[in-house]
């Protein structure tokens, strides 16, 4: 099935992000011990402004940012979202809710919105937002997860992809030193997966999307750069790729550069 790509990139322009910025960064806390670790800072800016730049140069224009530790701060850098040209709205957990349970949270930010993007906000991934959609929508999936291939799993649970893109099963980490395709931390989300979230804690990665292969859960592979922050060794990586990073996030698309930062 088809799909205008005017039709897409309008569909862009309306949709909302959820980016899950609320955990703890436990591990993170030796280099960045009093803000969230979304709020470290890489090159000129902080993280979270990367990821938003990313999002504001492909159209999408309406954030939800899943807040709980040390929230405040993250409202006071970025309010309403008008400096850096989005709208932020702020839904905040007063415990922790795991992945799942805060986009649970945030459904009603989202009553009105058929789809939805969701992102962590601890990675980043260089993609283009509108071949997602396009790939989600012609596979009619109830979740689509971006996935990207690395030589070495052994530090990753792994995605099992058949030929036609639809997710057979989920591996946890073997310790083995192995290709395999990863779990990139961007998805896209029909409205009805609401209705598969329980209202207690709960975590995408173990407990839904598990849930969803009945009913069609697709990943499509991206081959941009991947980079997260989750450790101290990971951000320094970060801080060494800023300018990258800076300059992927600006673009709309694919640098074509080769992914070295990953494995």
């Amino acid at each position: 099935m088809l799909f205008d790509l005017a039709v897409i990139t309008s569909a862009m322009h309306d949709i909302k992000a959820v980016l899950l910025v609320g955990g703890l960064g436990t591990r993170l806390r030796s280099v960045v011990p009093t803000a969230p670790k979304v709020l470290a800072s890489v090159g000129k800016g902080s993280f979270l402004e990367l990821l938003v730049q990313q999002l504001r140069s492909q159209g999408v224009h309406h954030l939800v940012l899943c807040t709980g530790y040390l929230a405040d701060q993250l409202e006071n850098r970025f309010g309403d979202g008008k400096a850096w040209g989005v709208e932020i709205e702020y839904s905040k957990e007063q415990q922790a809710l795991g992945t799942a349970g805060a986009v649970k949270l945030a459904a009603r930010y989202l009553k009105d919105d058929s789809e939805f993007l969701v992102m962590n906000g601890d990675s980043f991934l260089e993609m283009d937002f509108h071949k997602f959609m396009e790939f989600h929508r012609s596979h009619n999936a109830i979740a689509t997860i971006a996935v990207f291939r690395v030589e070495n799993t052994n530090r990753y649970g792994t995605v099992d992809v058949g030929a036609d893109g639809r997710v057979q099963g989920f591996a946890e980490k073997t310790g083995r030193e192995v290709p395999g395709l990863v779990n990139g931390g961007v998805y896209i989300f029909k409205q009805a997966v609401f209705q598969c979230i329980p209202e207690q804690p709960s975590s995408l990665e173990k407990d839904i999307f598990p849930r969803l292969l009945e009913q069609g859960v697709y990943a499509q592979e991206q081959r941009g750069m991947f980079i997260d922050i989750g450790t101290p060794a990971d951000y320094a990586r970060a801080q060494a790729l800023s300018d990258s990073l800076d300059n992927a996030a600006s673009r709309g698309g694919l640098s074509g550069l080769v992914r070295d930062d990953v494995g």
